[in-house]
């Protein structure tokens, strides 16, 4: 038997009392009804109307019933034969109306409390059903191709990329994130966070050689000039310590005369010391081609060559590199590290001005500009979503749908068979007045063919 469900598409019944229905249910109460939130006050409000419902669908019974009976009475006071047709209908309708409310009643319980077989159907195969629902699921929702066409008519990237461009937005995925790393930072035991410093950047940096990576940085340096503004400053201050150093370059030339020679002598031969110092200086200063700087130039260059090639001078900068990191003030600042870079998460996540929130909320403003003008942004991020979700249903679909039959096995079968009456139960009651009604329909129109042909 079919019916009309709230799409307005034919279904087959449970059980065959009725032809094919003629009412059907209002669709906007149903979709109403389960999109309601849930609640005590909700429920009894389902309730009241799913009561409701069976009363009327009862006196739909209870009227074909009396009709049935005075149409009798009357048939055999001899009353016309039209008494006739209205008693055939009457008794077609009551049995319509039995056949479904026996149909509607057996998916839930047994009627009238007796275990006839196929009956209370939902309590006796809640997990045949919640099976079922699984794989139902999976084959025709978790499927590659059906998820892949979704978040392809979706669009993805463009959604996200209007939604992200709005401040308001912007601001809001940038507070969560900060919750999320206050969390994170917060939950993190320092010890732990240390000692995976230490085994993945520190071990790593010392088990590295510093020779050719540091030559190849210093001859890329030497090689553009970037190092010719720090010869500069050392040379303006060569020249600034002996101009201000005269009494120093005396002593040191009267310490070193001989005892013999006379004190104005190692006065004039100091006085002529620094002037030719002080002269040598400043020429090195002014003259940004003097021998001395070229010679500085090329000792630097054979130097970067030496640490990248020579193995004396490689091993001698590991050697210099252990010394720095064994250092105590070293490992004391690594040792810091990790508290000094947690204060300073802390800080900026929880600073609403902070340069870093300032810096993400931008950020993501700017990335969702970029998905509503950028194409290929776009293309790139949606090829991205739909990869990860068609591993996700590939890998995962399995795991998915078991959520589904494990939750329905948890369910007790008679509060599982209650919820389900409360949330369809109303509209089931349509089938029994739509049996009555049919039935009735029916029931005549076989009487009158019946007296037509006999």
């Amino acid at each position: 038997m079919e019916q009309l469900d709230a799409r307005g598409e034919t279904r087959e019944l449970p059980a065959g009392g009725a032809a094919r229905a003629v009412a059907r249910p209002e669709p906007a109460p149903a979709r109403a009804a389960l999109a309601d939130p849930p609640g005590p006050a909700n429920e009894e409000s389902k309730r009241r109307g799913l009561r409701k419902m069976k009363l009327v669908a009862l006196s739909f019974l209870l009227g074909a019933t009396v009709i049935f009976l005075l149409t009798s009475w009357a048939q055999a006071a001899g009353w016309p034969g039209w008494v006739g047709y209205v008693k055939a209908a009457a008794e077609a309708g009551m049995v319509g109306a039995l056949a479904d409310w026996f149909a509607v009643t057996a998916l839930f319980r047994h009627p009238l409390r007796l275990r006839i077989p196929h009956t209370a159907i939902i309590p006796s195969k809640k997990d045949t059903l919640g099976r079922s629902l699984g794989e139902f699921v999976g084959t025709n929702f978790l499927s590659e191709s059906v998820i892949r066409e979704k978040l392809r008519r979706v669009d993805v990237s463009r959604r996200l990329g209007g939604w992200l461009s709005q401040p308001e937005n912007a601001e809001r995925v940038t507070s969560e994130l900060a919750t999320v790393v206050r969390g994170v930072v917060t939950v993190l035991r320092d010890e732990d966070v240390q000692a995976v410093m230490e085994q993945a950047v520190v071990r790593r940096v010392v088990e590295q050689p510093w020779g050719p990576p540091l030559g190849k940085l210093l001859d890329q340096v030497f090689s553009d000039g970037a190092h010719h503004k720090l010869v500069d400053l050392m040379c303006d201050r060569a020249y600034e310590w002996v101009r201000d150093n005269h009494n120093t370059m005396l002593r040191v030339v009267s310490d070193r005369a001989p005892t013999w020679s006379p004190k104005f002598v190692d006065a004039m031969l100091a006085d002529k010391v620094y002037g030719e110092v002080l002269s040598f200086a400043w020429a090195v200063k002014t003259d940004v081609n003097h021998p001395m700087r070229l010679a500085l130039d090329k000792f630097l260059g054979e130097f970067a060559q030496d640490l990248q090639k020579d193995p004396e001078t490689m091993a001698r900068a590991e050697q210099v590199k252990a010394q720095v990191l064994e250092h105590p003030e070293v490992q004391k600042l690594i040792g810091s590290a990790w508290a000094t870079a947690k204060a300073m998460l802390l800080n900026a996540a929880e600073d609403p001005s902070s340069e870093l929130r300032k810096r993400v909320r931008d950020g993501l403003r700017g990335l969702g500009e970029r998905l509503i003008s950028d194409d290929s942004l776009r293309s790139k991020v949606d090829s991205w979503v739909e990869g990860a979700a068609a591993y996700v249903v590939l890998n995962y679909s399995t795991e998915i749908t078991t959520i589904i039959t494990d939750t329905v096995e948890r369910w007790d079968a008679e509060e599982t068979s209650r919820k389900i009456e409360l949330q369809v139960g109303r509209d089931l009651q349509f089938i029994r007045i739509n049996g009555t009604v049919v039935g009735a329909l029916a029931g005549l129109v076989i009487y009158t063919v019946a007296q037509l042909l006999f």
